[in-house]
């Protein structure tokens, strides 16, 4: 039998993703060989402002998703951040009431000021599940208008990530072959810019 548990999760981490924590802000330089960014909205546009918008980037974040996880199970993963390691969330989201079955895996602590009032302690959470087209729109929704932040979705052997943020998604590919291929299928959605950001 296949261990679940948090504990499992966090050591299939650190044995895979030995360069750096689960922190999706930091994947597109650890990972630089094999992130592509998409944009949510065309021309870049940040935030969806209506109905319509709304339907684009969930089509966008439902497309790229379903090609890495279709007819596989994934990790679902969201975050919240305190100044104490098991302290209340430093600020109100809705990741508890989006993501119910999420069960901490993760602290990521930052205590390298020397004034603790400035220490912050991301805490990461994850559920697995069966990936189907739609199943995280309530949390994309959430990310989208920057309700929700450090969520992301990978496979279970943490091989493919798709790390979506208020204005797009960070991918990380298993071999820079197949980040060059899914960044080929949908380069209208990607940026005018060199940097690809």
């Amino acid at each position: 039998m296949t261990d679940h548990s948090p504990r499992a999760l966090a050591d299939l981490w650190r044995a895979r993703r030995p360069s750096g924590p689960p922190v999706t802000h930091t994947f597109r330089s650890t990972y630089a060989d094999r992130w592509v960014r998409f944009h949510s909205l065309p021309g870049s546009k940040r935030y969806p402002e209506s109905e319509g918008e709304y339907a684009v980037v969930l089509h966008r974040y439902n497309t790229v998703l379903d090609e890495l996880f279709a007819h596989g199970e994934v990790y679902v993963v969201t975050s919240d951040w305190s100044c104490t390691p098991d302290g209340p969330a430093a600020f109100p989201t809705p990741r508890r009431e989006l993501h119910p079955d999420g069960v901490h895996w993760w602290t990521e602590s930052d205590e390298d000021d020397p004034d603790p009032a400035f220490h912050t302690h991301t805490r990461f959470y994850a559920d697995r599940r069966p990936w189907r087209n739609g199943c995280v729109d309530a949390l994309l929704r959430a990310v989208a208008d920057e309700a929700l932040v450090e969520v992301f979705v990978t496979d279970t052997e943490l091989r493919r990530i798709h790390a979506p943020y208020d204005g797009g998604a960070d991918v990380v590919l298993a071999t820079p072959g197949e980040r060059d291929r899914l960044r080929g299928r949908h380069v209208d959605w990607l940026s005018s810019t060199p940097s690809g950001l």
